[in-house]
């Protein structure tokens, strides 16, 4: 009986290979490489805004690219742990990144509100369609890298996942593209790069959870 049961062991498992481990470190070199890919595509096609080391660029440019990079970083952590989903996983240091987020725009409106008065007040400029465009073509990249992740994983939280995916490639794109646009007013960061992550939010939420079903 027992070398019966060795055979059919041996039967079933001869033909399996080793595979390599599933590691949140590979889903983190994954959006390292994306992010690089990102920021040398801005360097190629729309050059570096050399303000922002010749102490030109004004604070709130920094904290744009701060809460952009924190958003980032924390949807894509959460994307990676999703592709291995576990007991107790919890994610909400991206809903309060996203918190931090949304303050931007609403300083945005605030400080146009006085010059919206007076009349002083281009909406071209404000809503810069280059920046936005620019902004999700940089995204595209992210989001297919955390997008290939799930794939290989076994997510089943798929739509959050899809809503956290959307939110790493925007934000992360956006800090991307933000190395070379020289527009650092209050109201262009707090609405031009601060559109694409919703929306890419949005195309992420549609998009990602018919492409990673089981």
């Amino acid at each position: 009986m027992n070398a019966s049961r060795e055979n059919m062991i041996a039967s079933l498992t001869e033909d399996l290979e080793p595979v390599r481990a599933f590691s949140a470190r590979d889903g983190a070199i994954l959006v390292a490489i994306a992010g690089a890919i990102s920021v040398v595509g801005i360097l190629l096609f729309e050059g570096f805004w050399h303000g922002i080391v010749e102490g030109e660029a004004a604070p709130f440019f920094w904290v744009t690219s701060g809460l952009l990079l924190v958003l980032g970083l924390a949807a894509a952590s959460s994307v990676i742990m999703m592709a291995s989903p576990r007991v107790g996983n919890r994610h909400d240091a991206p809903k309060w990144a996203s918190a931090m987020l949304a303050v931007l725009p609403l300083a945005a409106i605030m400080s146009i509100i006085p010059a919206a008065h007076e009349g002083h007040v281009g909406l071209g400029s404000l809503f810069a369609t280059h920046c936005i465009t620019s902004s999700l073509a940089a995204s595209l990249v992210t989001g297919a890298a955390l997008t290939l992740w799930l794939r290989r994983g076994a997510p089943v939280s798929l739509n959050p996942a899809g809503w956290f995916t959307g939110l790493a490639a925007g934000a992360l794109g956006t800090a991307a593209f933000g190395i070379s646009c020289s527009i650092d007013s209050v109201t262009h960061l707090g609405i031009s790069h601060v559109a694409p992550v919703v929306i890419m939010a949005i195309v992420g939420r549609l998009v990602v959870p018919p492409l990673v079903r089981w």
